[in-house]
């Protein structure tokens, strides 16, 4: 019971922790004149993934590999599976292809390269080095395309920062929001990996079947916070956006700081299973974004029957 407490706990920490980040940070990037632009693109779009960087890293320096990269690949997988399809549910979803189609194939490519970097059953400081290279080559990229060529995921990219109006005004209030959002992001870090690992010794399951599913979900709700905003107010393209640069953040910036900072051995189910649920949903939400179809209630309702599908598997078949 007290490691069910800890867990939602932390996921509450790391929550608040992680809007209050967000909050902060945009304060201070108008604060320096940072366009909307840039902020909607590094800030919300990677902010969102904040409390899965501080659980990963957490995870790999204290030795828990397992909990580190489940966590990433849980919540791509959940990311696109259980947050589009309740968002979805709230609104169906028109899209507008072009202004997602770069992120779209970027998430794609980002995790066929983490086929390819685990194909050795461990990612070390080399494979971080190429994350983080790729993830720098993204930021220059989208920077460039939507800052000279006018791209249409320009709009999309100062919208993610209009999303959320309530910002910090005063220096002071910027200040602490993001000192209070760090200082929480750290301590709920350590709360939830402290609860996930004693479910999962309580119950004799691994932790990466844990850090697959109940650490994925719980650090994953800033992005459920923002799309679901989003999809209220009928922003389906912020919506999506915000669920694509999270997973390109997720792969490239956290497995490569993580595996950075610690060679991570990649556990047997992830090479054999995850890894191949999280390509096939990034090709799903491609294969959507670019037919331009609207992702109606019964398509989101499929997306989460997916979820609970992939959630059951993870226990019943592969838990072991």
């Amino acid at each position: 019971m007290l490691n069910i407490v800890f867990l939602l706990l932390g996921i509450a920490l790391l929550t608040v922790g992680g809007e209050a980040l967000i909050r902060g940070s945009l304060a201070a990037a108008k604060r320096l004149g940072v366009s909307p632009l840039l902020s909607g693109l590094v800030i919300v779009g990677f902010g969102t993934s904040a409390p899965e960087l501080v659980v990963s890293v957490n995870a790999a320096v204290e030795g828990r590999p397992d909990i580190a990269i489940g966590n990433v690949v849980g919540s791509n997988i959940g990311n696109i599976l259980l947050i589009l399809g309740i968002c979805a549910l709230i609104s169906p979803m028109v899209v507008k292809p072009l202004a997602l189609r770069r992120d779209a194939v970027t998430v794609v490519a980002a995790s066929v390269l983490f086929l390819v970097l685990v194909g050795g059953s461990a990612l070390v400081r080399t494979d971080a080095a190429i994350f983080l290279a790729a993830l720098a080559a993204y930021l220059v990229w989208a920077y460039w395309s939507e800052r000279f060529h006018a791209a249409p995921s320009g709009e999309l990219h100062q919208a993610e920062a209009g999303e959320l109006a309530v910002i910090p005004k005063s220096l002071l209030w910027t200040v602490t929001a993001v000192v209070f959002g760090l200082l929480l992001l750290i301590s709920g870090s350590q709360v939830l990996l402290m609860g996930a690992i004693g479910i999962a010794e309580h119950f004799g399951v691994p932790e990466a079947v844990i850090g697959l599913t109940l650490v994925a979900v719980g650090t994953s709700l800033p992005e459920l916070s923002i799309s679901v905003i989003a999809a209220i107010r009928r922003h389906a393209d912020v919506a999506v956006g915000n669920i694509l640069g999270s997973n390109i953040f997720n792969l490239l910036g956290i497995l490569g700081v993580s595996a950075l900072l610690q060679p991570l051995p990649v556990h047997a189910r992830i090479l054999q299973f995850d890894q191949w649920v999280m390509l096939g949903t990034s090709l799903l939400l491609l294969v959507f974004l670019y037919s331009g179809r609207r992702l109606s209630r019964a398509e989101g309702g499929v997306l989460l029957i997916g979820y609970g599908i992939y959630v059951w598997l993870s226990f019943a078949v592969f838990g072991g």
